[in-house]
């Protein structure tokens, strides 16, 4: 099959990824678009990986207000040159990362590994003593138990997010479809997420309780 021009630019135009590799996976399958963007994102991921190891020090701070200033996040987006950090497309890819975290109100850590041991445990005893589980043979209830943990800490890390944006790939695959991208590795070093009123306990009061308090202090 005779690869347009044209055919190689759309690809590139969806993925981001260089002429040359979409030329060649376009020929691989025979111009069928999704076969060629999965064999694409395949690729990716298995350069990312590659280059994971790699020191990442170089970087930008992205700070994220959301409309109505209630919520803002800040994070720390790692890269291996200032070059890189420079780019738009890393830049883009701070602001999006900064967005789903805002998305994501039980996002509190970055990936499942940096949720503390304890709270899994925690988690364990929780979901193993729930009433539906307590007539279940051991084997069935600790799969179901593993199975509602692993769920949990998902909704918990924020790599494991499906992309607002693209919601058939994760958080993970998006930075790692950059790394491929930008041949650098990319690592989210930490972010900090703040919404007004956070941490304070508010006052509820009863607005009878409050007017016959003020007629008492009147008498």
């Amino acid at each position: 099959m005779n690869i347009s021009a044209q055919m190689v630019k759309e690809l590139r135009d969806k993925t981001g990824a260089g002429m040359m590799d979409c030329k060649k996976v376009l020929e691989a399958s025979q111009g069928d678009f999704d076969q060629a963007m999965e064999m694409l994102r395949q690729k990716g991921l298995a350069s990312a990986t590659k280059k994971s190891q790699r020191v990442a020090a170089e970087g930008i701070i992205e700070s994220y207000i959301h409309t109505g200033a209630k919520i803002g996040v800040l994070l720390e987006l790692n890269c291996e040159t200032d070059f890189v950090a420079r780019r738009r497309e890393f830049q883009n890819l701070s602001r999006d990362i900064a967005m789903q975290i805002v998305a994501s109100p039980n996002v509190e850590y970055i990936s499942a590994e940096d949720i503390p041991e304890e709270l899994i445990t925690e988690e364990k005893r929780i979901e193993a003593g729930k009433e539906d589980l307590q007539n279940k043979p051991d084997n069935v209830r600790d799969k179901i138990v593993t199975g509602r943990v692993e769920k949990r800490l998902k909704e918990l890390s924020l790599l494991d997010q499906s992309f607002i944006k693209q919601p058939d790939i994760t958080i993970e695959e998006l930075i790692k479809k950059h790394i491929a991208l930008l041949g650098e590795n990319i690592q989210l070093r930490r972010f900090e997420k703040f919404i007004v009123g956070g941490g304070i306990e508010k006052r509820s009061s009863n607005f009878a309780d409050e007017v016959a308090e003020i007629l008492d202090h009147k008498a």
